[in-house]
C-alpha cells in the first residue's frame, strides 16, 4: 500500500510537475501555488514544501504545520531560517552548485564586455574573489587560465586549510583592480557577510570595479552609490541588489553602473533545470527513494553550432562569441530601461523578468565556429569554456 504524500511547490520551479507529481512508493498529491499563496493556512496538511527564493521559510510560515521537509530550488538559502528548521526537526535542502556554470558564463561575458570597452585589460587585471566556494573557485580557475591574477578571500577556508592560498579582505582592497563577490548571505557571527563591503571598505579600496553576483545585501548599496560618485573611473556590475526586487533607482540610473541585470546570472535553462534536479534528488534521499526523474528528457534539443565573425582582434572575437551565446546586454538594456519607473513598477518589472526569463542554454551545448585557426583564440576560448567546432 502506497503512503500518501502532500507536496506544495512554487509554480516557478522549472519542470515542477514532471519532477514531483510521481514518486515511487508514494501516493503523491502535488499542489502548485504562486509564491503569494504559499501561506501557513495553505500548508495545513502539507508534508513537503518546495520553494524558490521569494518564500521565507521560518516559524511564521511553518509553526503548527505537518511539513517535515522543505527545499529551495535556488543556490542561496538565506530565506530559510535554518536554525529554527533544525531545532524543529524539519529537514531542509538547497540547490547549491546547480547554477555554477551559468554564473561563470555571466562573469566571463561581463569581463569580456569590460575589456572590449576599455574599462579593464583582462591579462593585466588582478581580480579579488570574495567567497571561494564552487563558483568562486571555478571563476579563479578561469581567470588564471586567461592571464589574470586572482586573489582569494575566504576566511572559513583559510582557517581550515591554512592562510597560504588566501588573502585577507584588506589585502584584496589594497591589491585588486576589481573585486567580485560570491558569498552566501550570513547575517551574524564571525563570518557575517551582510554589508561585508561597506563605506569603510570602499574608502580603502584602491581598485576601480566591483561585481556582485552573490547576494544583494553583501554590499551596502548606498555606500556603493557614494563610491561611484567619488571617481568617474570607477564602475560597478551588479546582478544582485540590496532590497530586491526594489533596488535603489539612483544606483540603477548611475552612468557608472556598467552592467545591471535583475538577478538572472544563474538563470540559464540548464541551470534552472539543475536546480530542480538537485531538489528532486534531495527529496528522494529524504524519502529513501532512487532518484529517477530524467532531466535531460525534459530539456529541448541542444542548439546547433553558430558562426562567429572572426576579427583579427582576438578579444573582440571572443566577446562576439560570448555575447552570442549569452546576450548579456539584452538583460542590461531591459533593466536600464526601468530606470524611470516608480519603485512599485520597478519591483514588478524585476520580478516579472526573472519569472519569464528568455531561454538561454549552457555554453557547453552551444558550439561556435570561427573561420580561423588562430592558436591564441582557440586557446583562450577553451579556457573560457567556449566550445569550438
Amino acid at each position: 500500500m502506497s503512503h500518501k504524500l502532500n507536496i506544495v511547490a512554487d509554480a516557478h520551479i522549472w519542470g515542477v510537475e514532471s519532477a514531483f507529481s510521481e514518486l515511487g512508493g508514494f501516493n503523491a498529491k502535488l499542489t502548485i501555488l504562486e509564491n503569494r499563496d504559499i501561506t501557513r493556512q495553505a500548508l495545513h496538511d502539507t508534508d513537503i514544501l518546495l520553494t524558490r527564493s521569494s518564500t521565507k521559510v521560518n516559524a511564521e510560515l511553518l509553526q503548527g504545520t505537518p511539513v517535515k521537509f522543505a527545499a529551495t530550488a535556488t543556490i542561496g538559502d538565506d530565506h530559510y531560517d535554518k536554525q529554527w528548521l533544525d531545532d524543529n526537526g524539519i529537514v531542509w535542502a538547497n540547490a547549491a552548485g546547480s547554477s555554477t556554470g551559468s554564473v561563470i558564463e555571466y562573469m566571463i561575458t561581463s569581463l569580456l564586455h569590460l575589456h572590449v570597452n576599455g574599462l579593464i585589460n583582462i591579462p593585466e587585471t588582478t581580480i579579488g574573489i570574495i567567497g571561494v566556494g564552487r563558483i568562486g573557485s571555478a571563476l579563479a580557475k578561469v581567470c588564471e587560465a586567461v592571464g589574470m591574477k586572482a586573489l582569494l578571500n575566504d576566511p572559513p577556508r583559510a582557517r581550515s586549510e591554512g592562510q597560504d592560498a588566501f588573502s585577507t579582505l584588506d589585502e584584496l582592497l589594497d591589491k585588486a583592480d576589481i573585486i567580485s563577490l560570491h558569498t552566501p548571505m550570513i547575517r551574524e557571527g564571525e563570518d557575517a557577510t551582510a554589508h561585508l563591503i561597506n563605506q569603510q571598505q570602499l574608502n580603502r579600496f584602491k581598485g576601480i570595479g566591483l561585481f556582485n553576483a552573490a547576494r544583494g545585501g553583501c554590499v551596502d548599496n548606498a555606500a556603493l552609490l557614494h563610491w561611484l560618485d567619488g571617481d568617474v573611473s570607477r564602475f560597478a556590475a551588479l546582478d544582485c541588489w540590496e532590497f530586491e526586487p526594489s533596488p535603489m533607482i539612483e544606483l540603477l540610473q548611475h552612468p557608472q553602473m556598467v552592467i545591471a541585470t535583475p538577478h538572472i546570472a544563474g538563470h540559464s535553462l540548464d541551470g534552472k533545470a539543475a536546480n530542480t534536479l538537485y531538489v528532486h534528488q534531495a527529496l528522494c534521499r529524504f524519502l529513501g527513494l532512487d532518484a529517477e526523474w530524467d532531466m535531460q528528457a525534459r530539456l529541448p534539443l541542444s542548439p546547433s553550432s553558430v558562426d562567429i565573425d572572426y576579427s583579427d582582434e582576438v578579444w573582440l572575437s571572443l566577446y562576439r562569441a560570448a555575447n552570442t551565446l549569452y546576450p548579456l546586454l539584452d538583460d542590461h538594456d531591459s533593466m536600464k530601461g526601468w530606470a524611470e519607473c516608480t519603485a512599485t513598477e520597478l519591483a514588478h518589472a524585476f520580478s516579472g523578468y526573472r519569472r519569464h526569463y528568455p531561454v538561454r542554454r549552457s555554453w557547453k551545448l552551444s558550439p561556435v565556429h570561427f573561420d580561423t585557426e588562430d592558436a591564441k583564440l582557440l586557446q583562450l576560448a577553451d579556457a573560457f569554456g567556449i566550445k569550438i567546432v
